[in-house]
């Protein structure tokens, strides 16, 4: 009867035992199965740990990032570059002032000035940049077009640029997530921390975290306007300052800058023979000219040291 009482009650000793032991046991530390909450107190409130969860949660691979938002909508800074001639280019820079006011733009920049024809005379001429929505973008190259009298011969030149940031974008908006949740779980550790030298490097590391998160909102808000706005930067030239100087049949401003361009090739393969010679040669031939000298010299002294021995060993000549 002993004897059969006797094995339940050591089985149930060591079922007892065994439980005692897993209970007593550290739990696995997983951030992914319980966040900051896995971890105990003792080893949270530690300072040593508040840089390297910073440092995890806020510095991803840019191309996991990217890769985590495929179907992002794409962030494209479209801008334009117009030179075009016109009657009077301070009626046209305030045309183009009013149509920025009219569609909800504004002028970054302008600056109209005085310039000589080569007739002598003087002529204004100017430049502007306006943004204006970069869904109204054609329409505002358009009407800036129109303010030329004969387009095939008035607008000098034109270039729509195109960049797309949807990358740098996203991988903003993701950095600036990580950091958010870094300054949320540091305030939290900062929280269970107890001895204030534990305090104060938490809180220089919340610091920290805080300024890389303005300066990430800074670099956001920065290309969500440009995406936003697009810039078209206008040159306003006047038509005494591109009308040819003509003499019968023969044009002298055609020849003038024949000549110029011809000086200025010139000019440049000159220079660029200066910076072949003092770039590529002289480095070349110094240290190819130490080698052919120190040979010489060594040659030079051998020589004499021939003659010198040759001297001695010569008999003198009979009296």
């Amino acid at each position: 009867m002993k004897k059969g009482i006797g094995r339940p009650l050591l089985a149930g000793i060591m079922l007892l035992g065994v439980l005692s032991l897993w209970a007593c046991a550290p739990k696995s530390i997983s951030p992914a199965a319980g966040g900051m909450g896995a971890y105990p107190k003792d080893v949270v409130a530690q300072p040593t740990m508040a840089p390297l969860l910073a440092e995890r949660m806020a510095y991803q691979s840019a191309s996991n990032v990217y890769q985590e938002s495929p179907t992002a909508e794409r962030m494209v800074i479209r801008s334009a570059e117009l030179s075009i001639v016109v009657a009077n280019p301070s009626q046209a820079m305030e045309a183009i002032i009013r149509l920025a006011d009219e569609m909800k733009g504004f002028v970054v920049s302008s600056n109209l000035y005085q310039t000589q024809t080569p007739q002598g005379a003087q002529v204004q001429e100017g430049t502007i940049t306006i943004r204006v929505p970069a869904e109204r973008l054609e329409e505002a190259l358009s009407r800036i077009r129109a303010l030329v009298e004969n387009p095939v011969t008035d607008i000098l030149s034109q270039n729509i640029y195109g960049q797309d940031v949807t990358k740098e974008y996203t991988d903003l908006q993701s950095r600036l997530r990580n950091l958010e949740d870094a300054a949320e779980q540091l305030r939290k550790i900062m929280d269970t921390a107890t001895k204030p030298e534990e305090v104060l490097q938490i809180y220089n590391e919340l610091r920290q975290v805080n300024e890389q998160i303005e300066v990430l909102k800074g670099q956001i808000k920065y290309y969500q306007e440009s995406v936003a706005m697009s810039a078209i930067t206008v040159t306003l030239r006047a038509k005494e300052a591109v009308a040819p100087i003509t003499i019968g049949t023969w044009k002298p401003g055609g020849v003038a800058r024949d000549a110029i361009r011809a000086l200025i090739r010139a000019y440049q393969m000159l220079a660029s023979g200066v910076i072949w010679l003092v770039l590529f040669c002289l480095p070349v031939a110094f240290p190819v000219g130490i080698v052919v000298w120190l040979i010489w010299l060594g040659f030079r002294r051998w020589r004499q040291a021939r003659k010198a021995v040759s001297r001695i060993e010569s008999p003198p000549p009979a009296a």
